[in-house]
């Protein structure tokens, strides 16, 4: 059996994608390695000597795993053949996250590799429908309802993955910060909540409407966990088959203790 690369971005993802594989090939982006994971580093001015590298070990399939933000790009560091594609690169960023990492697929096809999403590597990292603990409340499942419908709108304008909803009023919406942002925004405005005794809110995660599920599925984990029950919210929903859930044993003890309910939903209607 061919090797696989992991292209690994920071997190806890990379390293637990790295453990369910024999003997990977472990790389990561100049300035975004993920700590405790051995790899060796790329930049992405040289992006076509590095997948020269990869088809050089006979490697055919690569898994992304992890966060990656926009690097920098140094004009003097691309060689003539990856220099060649700036133009296509640049526009891609300019068109936004999932523009740029639809450009970066389309160019380890084009070279002969194949891209493994991390559902097929690792199932058990994305949990099917199914309420995984506690029980939501029926305004709770309004919410998460609303919060999906918020998610499917915004989407088509490449923001985040996530909403806090409460009451039926949005909260947060995660953008380029992230999910620890959006809470700690959620958490300092908890008191716009128009009934102080009724439903606290959730946090719901979804992909992006046409995002291309081999690469960045939300992430959800025991800090996701912590992060949501300092916002006082009362559960963690997201799209079934649609996000990865790290740590599944830690995530639902850490969900327990704090009496929060962890539910993969089903298609709303």
């Amino acid at each position: 059996m061919t090797r696989i690369a992991v292209i690994a971005g920071k997190g806890h993802l990379a390293p637990a994608v790295a453990r369910a594989l024999d003997n990977p090939a472990v790389y990561a982006l100049e300035g975004f390695a993920p700590e405790g994971l051995d790899h060796t580093t790329f930049r992405l001015e040289r992006l076509l000597p590095f997948i020269d590298n990869l088809l050089d070990q006979g490697i055919t399939r690569v898994v992304f795993a992890g966060a990656i933000r926009r690097p920098r790009l140094d004009p003097e560091a691309f060689d003539p053949r990856t220099a060649q594609m700036v133009p296509r690169i640049l526009m891609a960023m300019q068109s936004g996250d999932d523009a740029a990492l639809r450009t970066v697929l389309d160019i380890f096809e084009e070279n002969d590799l194949a891209i493994c999403s991390v559902s097929e590597i690792c199932p058990d990292l994305v949990p099917a429908e199914g309420l995984l603990t506690g029980q939501p409340s029926d305004a709770d499942k309004r919410d998460v309802h609303r919060a999906a419908q918020i998610l499917s709108a915004t989407g088509a304008l490449d923001l985040g993955q996530g909403a806090v909803v409460a009451q039926g009023l949005c909260l947060a919406l995660e953008t380029l910060p992230g999910t620890e942002a959006m809470l700690e925004f959620a958490a300092l405005h908890g008191d716009m909540r128009p009934n102080p005794k009724g439903a606290k809110g959730v946090l719901y995660k979804a992909p992006k409407p046409d995002q291309d599920r081999r690469i960045d599925l939300p992430t959800i984990g025991p800090d996701t966990v912590d992060q949501a029950a300092k916002a006082d919210l009362t559960g963690i929903a997201w799209e079934a088959g649609g996000a990865i859930l790290l740590d599944r044993p830690e995530t639902l003890r850490r969900a327990e203790a704090a009496g929060m309910f962890l539910w993969a939903v089903g298609p709303q209607g």
